[in-house]
């Protein structure tokens, strides 16, 4: 399990991926996690190749992400913060009650990361069992 603490709204919130994010995801949202997080990742990589090439439209003119991904985006924010702390609301709206608005591209790409690193932990443990066991 890998934690992060990432500040929004001023405010430090801590995060966690482990292998048991896609079951509370489930749980709590009904919704396949590996889909979402593929779906945000399309679109944040969609953004940013839009940034690269149209460099004359400010930011808000090139928003690429649908009201789907924002709310996926809430959505999986709230359970790594939940995961990380249980001591935080247990109805979404009231957890983002809590802070003012804040840049989806602030916090996403660092939440793809954490869930990235969790993942790549995942993979090298699996990569070393097999090398051990061929001996």
């Amino acid at each position: 399990m890998i934690e992060k603490t990432i500040e929004i709204s001023g405010q430090p919130v801590a995060f966690k991926a482990s292998a048991a994010i896609p079951r509370l995801y489930r749980a709590k949202f009904h919704r396949d996690i590996f889909k979402d997080f593929t779906k945000l990742e399309k679109s944040s990589k969609k953004k940013a190749k839009s940034k690269e090439t149209d460099k004359t439209e400010p930011p808000s003119q090139t928003f690429d992400f649908e009201p789907e991904d924002l709310e996926i985006f809430e959505n999986l924010a709230y359970v790594m913060a939940y995961h990380a702390d249980k001591s935080i609301p247990s109805d979404i709206n009231d957890w983002l009650d809590r802070f003012d608005v804040f840049s989806i591209y602030q916090i996403l790409p660092q939440l793809l990361e954490l869930w990235g690193l969790n993942l790549s932990t995942e993979v090298e443990a699996k990569k070393k069992l097999v090398k051990l066991t061929a001996r």
